[in-house]
């Protein structure tokens, strides 16, 4: 098995675009139990929620730990500005880390400082489970982890909108997570929550443009299976197909529907 299709080796592929595109689960129920079973699908990839799912850090580096004994690389998004989390979920063994709303070049590169080492940023030493997970010595991890990890700055505001390219080019900005939601909210001034609209289509198409006049990757939120597939077919690199919550009620509801149309007939 080559480096780029390992757990290890998610970096390279989602620099390079390899795949077609990758699609992703999304977990905010807050048990590694989740990622277990959810990570034995097909999905590319595991997202653990902080910001609006309710997982804690101990919890989070044991979904870590599930995601990639079932061969899944896992990124965790973090809550609003709480960026030395970005460093402990790294030493974790996550794969990547999306920052929810980096409006700024300044918070762009708050963030790196805490989520790649020196010459890129600050991030403290002391990443024993992640070496424990790829099996490194330190000084193998260190040369690598920089490459090995992805940092995606969350684009969800008129604010970062409008700072896009310039949040683009902080070098350790590995890529872009759109958040559709939030940013039809904003763009209506609160007007409406519309994320899966031809005004938005227009945004996200806009973004993936800019990601690859800089040379880099473009992920986004789907509300489910079928706007996910419409997403890839746009350009981007990583989507996510749906919550886990939505799934798992949307699959509890097909069972009964099925139960009772049986029953009925």
């Amino acid at each position: 098995m080559s480096a780029s299709t390992t757990i290890d080796g998610f970096a390279t592929r989602i620099r390079n675009g390899e795949g077609g595109g990758m699609i992703s689960a999304w977990i905010g129920v807050p048990d590694p139990l989740f990622v277990s079973h959810l990570a034995q699908e097909a999905f590319d990839a595991v997202v653990l929620d902080m910001q609006h799912g309710v997982w804690d850090v101990v919890p989070a580096a044991n979904g870590i730990a599930q995601g990639r004994l079932a061969g899944k690389p896992v990124l965790v998004r973090i809550p609003v500005g709480e960026f030395s989390l970005a460093s402990r979920l790294l030493d974790a063994g996550a794969s990547g880390i999306i920052a929810p709303m980096i409006n700024s070049v300044a918070d762009a590169e708050a963030f790196v400082k805490y989520a790649k080492y020196p010459p890129l940023g600050e991030r403290s030493w002391g990443p024993t489970l992640a070496m424990n997970h790829m099996k490194l010595p330190a000084s193998d991890y260190l040369a690598g982890a920089n490459e090995k990890t992805v940092a995606i700055a969350m684009i969800e505001t008129r604010a970062a909108l409008d700072a896009a390219d310039e949040i683009l080019r902080v070098e350790g900005i590995d890529g872009i997570f759109i958040g559709p939601s939030d940013l039809s909210i904003a763009l209506s001034n609160g007007a409406k929550l519309a994320p899966d609209t031809p005004e938005m289509d227009a945004v996200l198409k806009h973004l993936v443009a800019r990601c690859r006049a800089h040379g880099k990757f473009a992920c986004v939120f789907g509300s489910n299976g079928e706007r996910a597939g419409e997403l890839l077919k746009m350009g981007f690199d990583f989507v996510i197909a749906g919550a886990d919550t939505h799934q798992l009620r949307s699959g509890a509801a097909s069972a009964i529907s099925a139960a009772r149309k049986v029953q009925a007939g």
